[in-house]
Formats: structure tokens, sequence, C-alpha cells
């Protein structure tokens, strides 16, 4: 029994699906199929039932998953009590950043990276938020920043604040709402968001919230350019609250008063990375620049 085929066997029920743990693994479906039909052969009993929809795990597979967790915990360790023998932290650490560096904080969390651990080499990617999200659930990238809810489970998250959002529209456009009501909002133009942008998924759910279906003109993933859109008399959008009350401040467009929307800033990487040294590192080093509590 070899440890990666414990690893293909935790991946592929946490999945219950071939197709994406091989994804995950980053292997072949057919080498993925190979090693549980090694493994299942070697311990003597089926560990999945096929269907149509994917795998799940059988009763025997039920029982041996948490002592190849708790397999794959003691490799972990392992190897992070060598890395600490030997000397000072070093490895590579691929973060995914979006939205600005300061609302991020990286600067000084990088700083302090980088002045008390010479040998980690931190690379910074930057992307929107639903990119950083994916790579991350891909392990191609080590951790990341993420704006909104995190649906995958082999994805672990720790809120760093709420974000606020405010509704802007060209200036003077306020007299078109009738009333001042919110639901006069779906009668105006919206400037659309790209699917690719967590904005997106905020705003819809902003519109629900506000029970309007508006009409969604251009398309746009870049905070700025979507500020500069209703400038122009494009139409309305979402946008963060420091931002829409300085570009208000300019005399540029208008905030709507009484509707403010929160996001979860999130850091995000993968949940069978915990206890990880580079991790573990990144992330205590991140908590105190934030002043959070140690997770």
């Amino acid at each position: 029994m070899e440890i990666y085929q414990l690893r293909t066997f935790v991946t592929v029920a946490q999945q219950g699906h071939l197709t994406q743990a091989a994804e995950l693994l980053h292997l072949s479906q057919p080498a993925v199929t190979a090693q549980i039909k090694a493994l299942e052969e070697e311990v003597g009993m089926q560990l999945f039932e096929r269907s149509a929809g994917g795998v799940s795990l059988t009763r025997s597979g039920q029982e041996l998953l948490p002592q190849a967790h708790s397999i794959l915990s003691a490799a972990r360790d392992i190897i992070n009590h060598a890395r600490q023998l030997k000397g000072q932290l070093s490895g590579k650490a691929r973060i995914g950043v979006t939205l600005t560096p300061d609302t991020l904080k990286i600067g000084p969390w990088v700083a302090g990276l980088v002045e008390r651990y010479p040998l980690l080499d931190i690379q910074l990617r930057h992307g929107v938020t639903v990119d950083v999200l994916n790579l991350v659930r891909k392990k191609e990238l080590d951790a990341g920043f993420y704006l909104g809810k995190n649906p995958y489970v082999n994805v672990a998250t720790i809120k760093l604040t709420e974000l606020p959002f405010r509704i802007v529209m060209p200036a003077g456009w306020e007299l078109r709402l009738q009333g001042g009501a919110p639901k006069e909002l779906g009668k105006l133009p919206w400037v659309g968001i790209s699917q690719f942008s967590s904005l997106s998924k905020i705003t819809a759910e902003l519109w629900r919230e506000l029970n309007i279906s508006p009409k969604k003109v251009a398309e746009c993933d870049h905070l700025d350019a979507i500020l500069e859109l209703v400038a122009s008399g494009v139409g309305v959008a979402l946008a963060r609250e420091e931002d829409a009350l300085a570009w208000q401040d300019a005399g540029r467009l208008t905030v709507l008063p009484d509707v403010r929307k929160l996001a979860e800033l999130q850091f995000v990487y993968p949940a069978d990375r915990v206890g990880d040294l580079v991790l573990e590192t990144l992330l205590r080093e991140l908590l105190q620049v934030w002043r959070l509590p140690s997770a």
C-alpha cells in the first residue's frame, strides 16, 4: 500500500466523482481508476460503488476512510518535522490576490514574511476572485483571497472582514426613482458584471433581496471600469463603499442612500493542507496583520 494510493482514495471519496478527483490530483482518469483498483485488490474488498452519477463509498470504504486520513496526516507531520530539523522554513507559496493591495493588506503581510522567512519563495498572482478560488480548489495555487461565500468542501476559509458595497448611479438619476422606492431600481439599466467575478454573485444576491430583475447593459469585471461606466451614464451598478463615496464627493456619480450590501472577504486554501508548515506560517502571519485571533 502506497501513500499516493491513499491520497487518491481520500480525494475520490471527497469528490464522489473520478473525473473531478483526477483533475485535482493532476492525473488521468484511467490512472485514478487503476490506483483505486490496486488498493481494493490489496485490502481484499470493494471500496466504492459505481453509478452513472459518480462513485460512493461502500460500508468498508467508510470504515477505512478515517484511518486513511490519519495516515496522510501523519505523513505530513513527518515532512514538517523534517523541515524543522533541517533549519529555516523554506518552500514555495503561490498566493492568488484580487481587489486592491491595500484592501488585502498585502504589503505588511509579505514584508513580515520576507523579513522573518528569507528562504520562503512567495509568488503573488493577480486574478478575479472566482478564478482564484478555482485555482486553489485545483491546488494550482496554495492559497488566495476570495470575496463571497465559498461553495467547496475541499477548500477551507478564514473570514478576514466584511466589505461594504453601495449602489451607484449616474448623477441626476435619483430623480428617475419615483418616490425613492428601491424596487424602482429594477426599471433602470444596470452595468452587467462578468460571471467570473464574485461581484456578479453579490449583485445577484442584492437583486433577490430587493426583488428586482433589471436589464443588464454592457459587461465588465474591473471595479474602476465599472465606476467609469456609471459616471458616463451607462447604468446603475454595485461598487465598494469607499470608492463609491469618493466618486460621489468628486461629483461624478450618485450613491443611493439607505441600501448597503456586505460581502465576506475570505482567505482560502486547500482543506487537506491543514498542518502544512508553510501554510501554517502564512496563516499565522496573516492573522497577526489583520489582528485576528489564531485559528
